[in-house]
């Protein structure tokens, strides 16, 4: 199936800009352009030696986009050391000069209300603007602050929440949902990431994007969000999907499921989640609106007592890796695809070097040692997944205890981590890491095996998938290992996803082509 689009929301995309100098500030708005945004909100407190007339002629005059003007004194949280008149002063100019908004934080608003010089008889937007801190802040706190905010009168309202946890985004996408003025709204920080990218699904008026090369923590980047999100496609009806784990970055999935919900014509985003609490998630984001999640490190046997329902295999694995909200009654239900895609990859390698013995069963493991470095959920699915093809499973992990609950599960050998190292397996041995060592941004780390005894591995796999080809792996191949990125348990086990998270068939081809081209 092609491509199929979606009507476009009227959500604004945001650039902010802080260079510290007039020059840098014009041409960061020019790049900014270029990635996509719809307009830039440029610091004003964040200019050295700023001087009103002259710099914001040159800014004003020049802009290629629609500006948001923002000048922060460093009594309400910027860099600038003002008296009232001349920041005010400063502010008129700015709308005379033909900046389409200008922002009042809400204080600064309420007082100029008290004094009559309140005047937004201009040309500009007005954006009353708020920023608070999300632990003192309960629900009934933030709607009575958004009422102060509209009883300003302003053209559009802002509040920014200084997120704790992700469970703040929730609070965002509650006002956003029930506030009947335009609304600019997010979270910061990484645990606020999601109230950015969903806001335009609950209503908001702007979405802020940053500049590549200029990360903002908690903010996603203007190519991102035109790209990966396309959040002008979301709208109210848009199902939302992610990963929750901790940590999160390394994620790519949303350049996988993202492209493939457009092409398959299904309206569904995928969003990084990153969570510390999974009960307060899962109590938080229970409408039928999160339709299901990926589990990643370290929730995958955890997260087994949050569901409503468990598939049999992922119940034998105890490790579940994708969750389905049954539409019917909003029911969890766990499953695991990491199994299949783990084995079937380390499989077809072994049949691709040419030793399955025929084109009939058994699997080319059948009989082979299975070395298995880490106990946890992804390590579980391998564990269970060799088994059921006849391997002989060793296990070896920095927790003794979980590396001899799953040797036991999967009547296997269990030896103590630092045995590793020392650890001599017999020739045609299969080596799989399940654990996060050699994961970006630690790349120069592998697994502690001695290294002459990779000559001894047929076949050495790693679940990490960010790098494709880790340390490891690198060094496997040059002992002359085959070796199995994680990459391909990624898009194996990300198909088997697909297929849960639309009902429908997973286009195969398409989604190996992405990996080919971004990962």
């Amino acid at each position: 199936m092609g491509s199929v689009g979606f009507l476009k929301n009227s959500t604004t995309i945001c650039a902010p800009v802080m260079a510290e100098s007039v020059e840098e500030m014009l041409k960061d708005m020019k790049v900014a352009k270029a990635e996509g945004a719809d307009a830039v909100e440029i610091r004003l407190d964040c200019i050295k030696g700023f001087q009103p007339r002259r710099d914001l002629e040159i800014l004003l005059r020049n802009k290629p986009l629609p500006v948001i003007t923002v000048f922060r004194a460093t009594s309400e949280g910027g860099q600038y050391d003002a008296d009232d008149k001349s920041w005010l002063d400063t502010l008129q100019l700015a709308k005379e000069l033909g900046s389409e908004y200008i922002e009042f934080e809400l204080k600064v608003a309420s007082d100029l209300i008290k004094k009559g010089k309140f005047n937004q008889s201009s040309r500009s937007k007005i954006i009353v603007s708020s920023y608070v801190n999300a632990v003192n802040s309960s629900k009934e706190d933030l709607s009575h602050l958004v009422a102060c905010l509209q009883s300003t009168g302003a053209d559009i309202i802002k509040l920014v929440l200084d997120a704790k946890t992700i469970i703040d985004a929730a609070k965002i996408f509650h006002l956003l949902s029930h506030c009947q003025v335009p609304f600019i709204a997010y979270s910061t920080g990484e645990r606020g990431l999601i109230s950015q990218i969903l806001g335009p699904k609950f209503g908001g008026f702007f979405v802020y994007g940053s500049i590549e090369g200029q990360k903002v923590p908690g903010l996603p980047t203007l190519s991102s969000l035109r790209q990966a999100y396309e959040v002008e496609c979301i709208d109210p009806d848009t199902k939302i999907f992610g990963l929750v784990s901790n940590p999160v970055s390394h994620s790519k999935g949303p350049l996988l499921h993202n492209p493939t919900f457009r092409h398959v014509g299904y309206n569904g985003i995928y969003v990084p989640m990153l969570v510390d609490d999974l009960k307060e998630f899962f109590n938080t984001y229970s409408s039928l609106d999160f339709a299901g999640f990926s589990v990643g490190i370290p929730y995958k046997e955890a997260v087994l007592d949050f569901c409503d329902e468990v598939h049999p295999l992922a119940q034998s694995i105890g490790a579940v890796n994708t969750i389905i909200r049954r539409p019917r009654d909003g029911k969890l239900i766990g499953y695991n695809t990491d199994c299949e895609a783990s084995i079937t990859a380390i499989e077809d390698a072994l049949t691709l070097g040419g030793l399955r013995n025929g084109s009939a069963l058994p699997s080319p493991l059948n009989g082979r040692l299975f070395v298995l470095v880490g106990a946890g959920g992804a390590g579980r699915a391998l564990a269970f997944g060799a088994k059921s093809r006849g391997a002989r499973v060793v296990v070896f992990d920095i927790n003794f205890d979980r590396a001899k609950s799953l040797a036991n599960d999967v009547s296997g050998e269990v030896h103590p981590f630092e045995a590793l190292a020392g650890f001599q397996p017999e020739n045609g041995a299969i080596l799989a890491n399940a654990t996060p060592i050699g994961m970006h941004p630690n790349t120069t780390q592998r697994i502690p095996v001695a290294e002459i005894t990779l000559k001894e591995y047929k076949v050495v796999f790693d679940a990490v998938y960010n790098p494709r080809k880790t340390k490891l792996l690198k060094d496997a191949e040059a002992f002359g290992a085959i070796i199995v990125s994680g990459v391909e348990m990624f898009l194996r086990q990300a198909i088997g996803q697909c297929n849960l998270f639309t009902g429908g068939e997973a286009p195969e081809d398409f989604m190996r082509d992405i990996i080919m081209k971004k990962f």
